[in-house]
């Protein structure tokens, strides 16, 4: 038989590398190191109570094609529940509602945002201006503001501080994983362009109703049946290099012969998987130690009453950004999930100082439930969650094939959220660099298109 085509790497990035390889009648072997997949997008068991947790809070949006797409493949779109609604803490008020009315794209929004108490009239009007100033700037211009910082922008349309502490961080902090003021303006502006603007579907929300981990079930059985193998438990140790091409991949369970391999593990994994020799004949490896990352915190709290009256909500103005809903677990206990993007300043802490911060959020977000107190908590640190969104970090991600230009090693593809392909570190970036990296072995399909601007905005520039 012909050598297969390696995956290393069991995130979403490799899962979607590997399903479109098979598609097209390859043979894959998909190798993972730990006994699941998913990458930091999966779910563990917590040895404390044996519970099955996510890692963390995962949302996808209607413009998430691609991943989407994927989801379909493994045949799980049915555990996805969207929202069309997102809730936004507005103590003492009741909590305000933002989402896409009658009104054409790009005004879908604006009846909700009128609604809204958050802001007053004054604050309304300057986001305004920044929203059509976003519009009008269309993708060619927001490509001018590619490695400047999201602030700048902020400050040339004249945006309050209100404004932006109760509406431009919560958005790009969690979309981006990096406040404003340290937040690439191209990926910031993308984010409202292609997120919110252009159309009504494409922030709608959507969270899974099972853990993350069972969402990827499928991949073992398709792999399996197209002649392939999934081999989880096994880590890579490095990659084999003759001088001219990869011929296969050294693992703690000896090596896997290989006619082409794609690496879809993060850059510093990525690195101790080359040799120097390796590095200096691919120029997509050279700068690989350089590429920052920024943390994220994932808080699992329970408690033994009801707490939220939402699916999810937004915490405005807080440390804490998210709260989500995620029903009682197997003990009948109610079961929050906070979270906390950008978490430089929380990895530090030890569990009961982050239960107190988070508290103290969920006490000011819903006052009714001062006095309660969680009867038990699960801190999840991922220090390296992605990568960080700074100005500039595009000329650091590398291009998911071989550069004809400057050349690189023809049989080696690169995935993973880090990657280039013009999106923030998300899923749905992970994924389309997934199926970039087999387009580049395989030729054939590519990403899906994204979802086309609304005839209106598109007239207006979008």
């Amino acid at each position: 038989m012909t050598r297969p085509i390696v995956v290393v790497g069991g995130g979403l990035a490799g899962i979607a590398a590997s399903l479109r390889l098979i598609d097209a009648g390859q043979r894959v072997v998909l190798i993972e190191s730990r006994k699941k997949l998913g990458g930091r997008a999966t779910s563990f068991v917590d040895p404390r109570t044996s519970e099955t947790l996510d890692n963390c809070q995962h949302v996808l949006m209607g413009s998430c094609t691609n991943l989407i797409d994927l989801y379909e493949r493994l045949g799980v779109l049915s555990s996805i529940t969207w929202h069309r609604r997102i809730w936004w803490a507005n103590p003492p008020r009741t909590h305000e509602i933002m989402e896409p009315r009658r009104l054409p794209a790009p005004l879908h929004f604006g009846l909700s945002f009128m609604a809204m108490q958050l802001l007053d009239a004054s604050d309304k009007r300057a986001l305004a201006r920044a929203m059509w100033r976003l519009i009008r700037l269309g993708t060619e211009g927001r490509e001018a503001w590619r490695g400047r910082a999201f602030s700048e922008f902020l400050d040339e349309t004249r945006q309050p501080q209100r404004v932006r502490e109760l509406f431009f961080e919560p958005v790009i902090t969690s979309a981006c994983n990096m406040p404003c003021g340290r937040c690439d303006a191209f990926h910031a502006m993308f984010v409202f362009q292609a997120g919110f603007l252009q159309d009504a579907w494409s922030p709608v929300m959507g969270l899974a109703t099972v853990p993350l981990a069972s969402l990827y079930d499928a991949a073992h059985p398709l792999l399996c049946d197209a002649g392939g193998a999934l081999r989880t438990g096994v880590s890579a140790l490095a990659l084999a290099f003759d001088g001219d091409r990869i011929t296969g991949v050294v693992t703690d369970e000896g090596v896997v012969d290989a006619s082409a391999v794609i690496a879809a593990v993060p850059p510093d994994r990525l690195a101790k998987l080359c040799s120097q020799t390796l590095r200096d004949a691919d120029c997509r490896l050279a700068r690989l130690d350089e590429i920052p990352f920024s943390p994220i915190l994932g808080v699992h709290l329970f408690f033994s009453q009801p707490i939220l009256t939402t699916p999810h909500l937004v915490l405005p103005g807080r440390a804490t950004h998210w709260l989500f809903d995620k029903g009682r677990d197997s003990h009948g206990r109610v079961h929050l999930h906070a979270v906390v993007s950008a978490a430089d300043e929380w990895i530090d802490l030890d569990e009961a100082a982050i239960t107190e911060r988070i508290m103290h959020d969920i006490h000011w977000a819903l006052p009714s439930t001062r006095g309660i107190d969680p009867v038990a908590v699960r801190a999840v640190k991922e220090k390296r969650a992605t990568f960080a969104c700074v100005p500039g970090i595009d000329a650091l991600r590398p291009k998911a094939t071989p550069d004809g230009v400057r050349g690189g090693i023809k049989n080696l593809c690169l995935a993973g959220d880090w990657c280039a392909t013009n999106w923030p570190a998300t899923m749905e970036g992970a994924v389309r660099s997934g199926y970039l990296a087999a387009q580049g072995l395989i030729g054939g399909r590519g990403v899906v298109a994204g979802v086309p601007p609304a005839p209106l905005a598109r007239l207006l520039g979008l």
